[in-house]
């Protein structure tokens, strides 16, 4: 059986906000940190990127505190971008996708329908959405279209073995998780379908909603998926730089 190990790398924070944008609803007099990351599962014959972090310039347009270049956290693992061949996109969020170009030579696995809503949609284009968007990514992601190194996924897909993409909604339209196959079972990535562990525990989302139902029932498929609750990953939690075993600057390994 192929197995993986997981690897957290930060490339951007901590960042500050309210509580209320890790708990919907809840904590507005409060302030929280959060970290950007993206991760590395590292096996026997492959390496595969979950998430592309975000590129240089827009990193400065959008003064993001603590940032490094994604492509530099990696290198201090021995993975060179350019050399990636496998990169699986969250969802289309700027700081899950804008740095999509740092991997030239990448095959890059998205939601058909996360893509058709970002890239196509013109509802995808309203502000509420634009808000978190990076026109300059989404269009290099189109550029894609048709060729073979834009994979659209119409739901749950095994894309390499010991790697599964999963699709749950609730984030965004059609946000996919990641299982991953490891030495202590599978292991979920699920990006911002929590933020940090606290959403997975107290069952409670983070903002920026676009389906409510959908993501309790994500949080459910997740849970199942998962061999044990520690295996369930979140996408912003300062934990997963802080309680893990640090490998290089900034880079942790998970699982």
């Amino acid at each position: 059986m192929t197995e993986y190990e997981i690897f957290a790398l930060k490339f951007a924070g901590p960042l500050t906000s309210s509580g209320a944008f890790i708990m919907w609803r809840k904590d507005w007099e409060k302030q929280v940190q959060r970290n950007y990351y993206l991760w590395c599962l590292r096996g026997e014959r492959e390496t595969v990127i979950v998430d592309a972090g975000v590129r240089p310039d827009l990193a400065r347009e959008r003064n993001v505190n603590g940032y490094v270049n994604p492509a530099e956290v990696l290198s201090r693992i021995g993975v060179k971008a350019e050399e990636v061949r496998h990169l699986v996109l969250t969802h289309i969020h700027w700081d899950h996708s804008s740095g999509v170009a740092l991997f030239p030579n990448a095959t890059v696995y998205v939601q058909e329908e996360e893509f058709h809503f970002a890239i196509k949609d013109p509802i995808g284009n309203r502000p509420v959405f634009s808000a978190t968007a990076d026109p300059k990514s989404k269009a290099y992601i189109a550029s894609l279209e048709g060729t073979q190194r834009l994979v659209l996924l119409k739901g749950d897909r095994e894309i390499l073995p010991g790697i599964e993409c999963l699709l749950a909604p609730g984030h965004t339209v059609a946000l996919q998780a990641v299982a991953v196959k490891t030495s202590r079972g599978t292991a979920i990535l699920g990006s911002d379908c929590a933020h940090t562990f606290r959403n997975y525990q107290e069952d409670w989302p983070s903002c920026l909603i676009v389906d409510l139902v959908g993501w309790m029932k994500s949080y459910d498929k997740l849970r199942k998926k998962a061999s044990s609750p520690e295996l369930l990953f979140p996408g912003h939690d300062p934990l997963m730089t802080s309680n893990y075993p640090e490998v290089a600057r900034d880079v942790t390994r998970l699982a």
